[in-house]
């Protein structure tokens, strides 16, 4: 049953020094913001966001909405054996299974999402079908898998030999420590606003490596991981997921942006209630944002954050400022 049917049938680094004791205030200066929005445009988190992006604007320049823009923008890193943070070629958990979670968001506040999924590539196809076939938001394990089979999608094996051999190197000493930035991506979020205006937003990731078997981070969960409102704007995350849900940092940059701050500025209150609160020192929390008019604004805790940008006929990389870097 079609989500509107049922609904109308039933409803009709090293850091800077943080807090040594209670009198000592962290510093905070926010950076200058410019206006800079172009439209349409689509923005996407680390280095796999060029290869993404290329394939979401090929979308909304054919004529596609925004939705259907950042769904093709994240299979393509879904899709690569070689990333090892997403889908297809994503390191596994310290049992050794690869599990993939997935969020995706229109531009009328209809969502979707997958956690703890195996055996599919593309874990953000499984999530527009939620949205799109299911009245639920969310579905997990085996339910998931179930439901992705049913809609028929293919099942395989997605441990490659590359990350089975980094696994078992793992497994001689089996210590699990975050690294901040490690090889340079993480989660890829994307936002995109399309030809009409609208705005959408998807996530994909395969998690952290070495991960507690039944771990689920921000990446599926709407709020967390990825925010859309298309009155106002859109958010995504990356990084250390707990730090993210802690705050619902997505969720949080949209309602400032809805008060009135600006991308940036938004950015970066979102990571100042991390710093504030939480122990930070080494973990990453990188945050995108862009409003109604294509304005973006990027930050993160550590330096090495970075992004890509496609707007006004050019895709490139940008670095984000950072809270340890002030």
């Amino acid at each position: 049953m079609k989500r509107r049917d049922f609904l109308k049938n039933t409803a009709v680094v090293t850091a800077a020094t943080v807090l040594a004791s209670c009198d000592v205030k962290t510093e905070f200066k926010a950076t200058v913001f410019e206006k800079n929005g172009t439209l349409p445009m689509v923005i996407s988190t680390w280095n796999h966001g060029i290869a993404a992006n290329q394939a979401a604007m090929d979308v909304i320049q054919s004529g596609g909405k925004a939705i259907d823009a950042v769904e093709a923008g994240v299979r393509v890193p879904e899709s690569d054996p070689e990333m090892r943070s997403v889908g297809y070629g994503g390191l596994p958990d310290r049992e050794g299974q690869v599990t993939l979670d997935a969020c995706i968001m229109d531009e009328t506040g209809n969502c979707g999402a997958v956690s703890y999924l195996q055996h599919i590539k593309n874990p953000i196809s499984v999530a527009r079908k939620v949205m799109d076939e299911t009245p639920h938001v969310m579905l997990s394990g085996q339910g998931a898998l179930d439901f992705a089979l049913e809609q028929g999608f293919k099942k395989e094996n997605l441990l490659t030999k590359e990350a089975e051999k980094r696994w078992k190197e793992w497994l001689k000493e089996s210590k699990y420590q975050p690294i901040v930035n490690i090889e340079n991506h993480d989660t890829i979020g994307m936002l995109a606003i399309d030809v009409k205006g609208d705005i959408a937003g998807a996530c994909t990731t395969s998690g952290l490596a070495w991960k507690m078997n039944g771990r689920v981070g921000d990446s599926p969960i709407i709020g967390a991981g990825m925010f859309v409102d298309n009155e106002v704007g859109g958010a995504c995350a990356t990084g250390m997921g707990e730090l993210v849900m802690k705050t619902l940092g997505s969720f949080l940059i949209v309602e400032l942006m809805r008060q009135g701050r600006n991308p940036q500025d938004a950015c970066e209150e979102a990571v100042k209630r991390i710093v504030a609160k939480q122990e930070y020192k080494d973990m990453q929390v990188g945050y995108l944002a862009i409003d109604k008019e294509g304005n973006y604004g990027a930050y993160a805790i550590h330096p090495g954050f970075n992004f890509a940008l496609h707007a006004a006929g050019e895709n490139k990389m940008h670095d984000a400022a950072s809270f340890a870097s002030k």
